[in-house]
């Protein structure tokens, strides 16, 4: 099942924080805003052009940048023309990385749609992220040298993890800290970075970037962390994937981490799973139903080491938070709590 639009998605009560019931109601309406405007800005004339770059903005998604770079922006003088443009540029450059992680991951699905890839080809949904990447640039490239700086930092941090994450752990590395500099560079860095321009296009004081680019790094962490838990979920009408899609993938998620951790410290039951595990992957490479890894994948599910998982998320949720103890006490601050714990506490 496709994930819902955005407006969807980003349920009123992630507002509700943020004074009162009417002001909440406009934020929402300039997420709204965000997203027509988004449509505007990813509309090419060429229809070869035009069909793919707008194909997983319109497959929809949770919104969380946009949502984020608007609830920053509130710490001053809230919404304007260029926080909009912020929004939208992030939104984008996310949107963009999408297409080439899939055509590295040879995805199948993303958003419950098929990958683009699988609709075009891989050229094409290269191609389409990277004109989403030359579009995002033209909108910050009018917003003045530090916003410039700052999309290009990112940019090179997305470019960074995926290039860590494709080569894996080196000689000397820790693969558990290997793992979480790589979601820190490639889910972190853009999520902090929408919650940064909030601030510096809103007027708020220069003494909240820093927190709230912390703040917003960490539940880019945790978001992905939860996504490691979720991937072995059942419920595939909220995940709109197959249960351990990254399993059968051999994707190293924290889960799988975990237990190779404790299979190298001599756990024996633990190295027999993960020796089923690694099995059942080798097979579906050679041509195996994925369901040949059913079994382990129920298994991982209910073991300690997804538990461990998912409490490790909500610590980093929980580290996002207390870098908002510089921030006033206001309701714009209890939104942005809010916020970290919805992210951790979701089902797809």
């Amino acid at each position: 099942m496709a994930e819902d639009t955005a407006t969807q998605a980003l349920p009123m009560r992630l507002f509700r924080g943020v004074q009162d019931r009417r002001h909440a109601k406009e934020l929402q309406q300039q997420l709204e805003l965000i997203e027509a405007e988004l449509t505007e800005h990813l509309r090419f004339a060429s229809p070869v052009a035009d069909a793919p770059a707008r194909y997983l903005m319109e497959a929809g998604g949770k919104r969380i940048r946009p949502m984020l770079t608007l609830l920053t922006s509130e710490l001053g003088d809230g919404p304007n023309e260029q926080v909009r443009r912020a929004a939208q540029a992030i939104e984008m450059t996310h949107l963009a990385s999408l297409y080439h992680d899939d055509v590295m991951d040879d995805a199948k699905l993303r958003r419950g749609v098929p990958a683009a890839q699988t609709v075009w080809s891989n050229s094409v949904a290269i191609l389409a992220g990277d004109l989403l990447f030359a579009r995002a640039s033209t909108l910050v490239s009018g917003m003045g040298e530090e916003a410039i700086l700052l999309q290009a930092r990112t940019f090179e941090r997305l470019c960074l993890g995926q290039l860590h994450e494709t080569v894996g752990p080196q000689e000397g590395d820790e693969p558990i800290a290997h793992y979480i500099q790589v979601l820190a560079d490639k889910t972190g860095a853009l999520i902090a970075t929408a919650a940064r321009m909030g601030v510096m296009f809103g007027g708020a004081p220069a003494e909240y970037a820093d927190p709230v680019m912390e703040y917003g790094e960490r539940i880019g962490v945790a978001f992905q962390l939860i996504d490691d838990v979720i991937d072995l979920s059942p419920k595939k009408e909220q995940t709109g994937k197959r249960a351990g899609t990254d399993l059968r993938a051999g994707v190293a998620t924290l889960p799988l981490l975990l237990l190779q951790q404790r299979a190298a410290a001599g756990d024996a039951a633990d190295a027999e799973l993960l020796r089923r595990i690694d099995a059942g992957v080798a097979a579906i490479r050679e041509g195996a139903d994925p369901g040949v890894l059913d079994p382990e994948v129920e298994e991982l599910r209910a073991h300690d080491v997804t538990r461990e998982t998912e409490a490790t998320a909500h610590r980093w949720a929980e580290d996002a938070k207390a870098v908002l103890e510089v921030l006033p006490k206001t309701s714009v601050r209890r939104a942005l709590e809010r916020m970290a714990d919805s992210i951790v506490n979701r089902e797809g």
